[in-house]
């Protein structure tokens, strides 16, 4: 399936228009999804029925060990000997989903946060996520998959990947109203953040690394590491892409919003003694001193 239909795009904009820059966000979930959250029930409905069921935090922290990766589909991932993962380790970010079942038997989760990835590869999806699997979505993730094949997801396990900064069902907060919850990180420039409560939002930033590693340090006890984490050759073919069939990716750009709040993210995990580690040899992360582990390197054939 191809990119965003058009259909989303003229909602997108007629979205913003009528209810403004606070509430743009809306467009996430209109029309027909809906988020119902409370101390005893908490489910996605779409036009009115329930469609899934949402999991907490600790559904991710009972399944993890003391290290949590987090895998992009960077082209360097060519060149990562995966076998070495321990089970239910790995949160897979897109495209990387495609190595379920593959070069990693047993993923921790996957996440998806931008709705394009869904409408360009659900046949991805049905294909490498099976029934039971932990997934991060976001709302216009959950929205999308609703719109093409609602039933998909009546049994995976579905924990939510809501906006800090533009949330579920409310306005747009400012750098005001952030500083005020208790549970939230700012860096000194208000620009960037990081959610200790995952489960109450996260901050995007660029990519969904950023929002997958809000939840990876919520759980990780020892070790967060970033394999096919690249940025750098982002105009290059994704690891599961042909130079002739590659989605445009927006990541090069982003590079300094990922990167502040990476930086921001590994301040709060040196507190709380849990090391950060770059398994890419290419990766943007080595010019802000992230450095370099050859744990994962292919090794040349004897």
């Amino acid at each position: 399936m191809a990119d965003r239909p058009w259909h989303r795009s003229l909602i997108k904009s007629g979205v913003r228009l009528f209810l403004g820059g606070s509430r743009a966000h809306v467009q996430d979930w209109f029309p027909g999804l809906s988020i119902v959250r409370s101390q005893n029930v908490s489910e996605v409905l779409y036009r009115g029925v329930k469609v899934a069921s949402l999991a907490g935090m600790d559904r991710l922290r009972e399944r993890c060990g003391d290290a949590v990766y987090i895998v992009g589909s960077g082209p360097s991932i060519r060149d990562c000997d995966l076998s070495g993962l321990e089970f239910h380790s790995a949160i897979l970010l897109n495209g990387a989903i495609g190595l379920s079942g593959d070069r990693i038997a047993e993923p921790l989760a996957i996440a998806v946060e931008d709705e394009r990835f869904v409408w360009r590869h659900l046949d991805m999806l049905r294909e490498k996520v099976a029934p039971g699997s932990l997934c991060l979505f976001s709302v216009a993730v959950l929205r999308a998959l609703c719109e093409i094949d609602k039933s998909w997801l009546a049994d995976k396990t579905i924990i939510l990947i809501d906006d800090i900064r533009k949330p579920y069902g409310a306005r747009r907060r400012s750098v005001d109203d952030l500083k005020k919850l208790q549970y939230v990180r700012l860096d000194a420039e208000g620009s960037a953040g990081f959610s200790l409560s995952p489960d109450r939002g996260v901050f995007l930033g660029g990519s969904v690394a950023v929002s997958a590693l809000q939840f990876a340090l919520y759980c990780a006890q020892q070790q967060v590491g970033f394999l096919g984490i690249d940025i750098s050759n982002a105009g290059e073919p994704r690891f599961y892409e042909t130079a002739g069939d590659t989605a445009f990716s927006g990541i090069a750009r982003a590079e300094g919003r990922i990167i502040e709040h990476l930086v921001l993210a590994r301040q709060i995990a040196a507190e709380r003694g849990v090391a950060f580690v770059n398994y890419s040899r290419v990766s943007a992360l080595l010019k802000y001193d992230f450095g370099y582990d050859d744990r994962f390197a292919l090794k040349p054939q004897a």
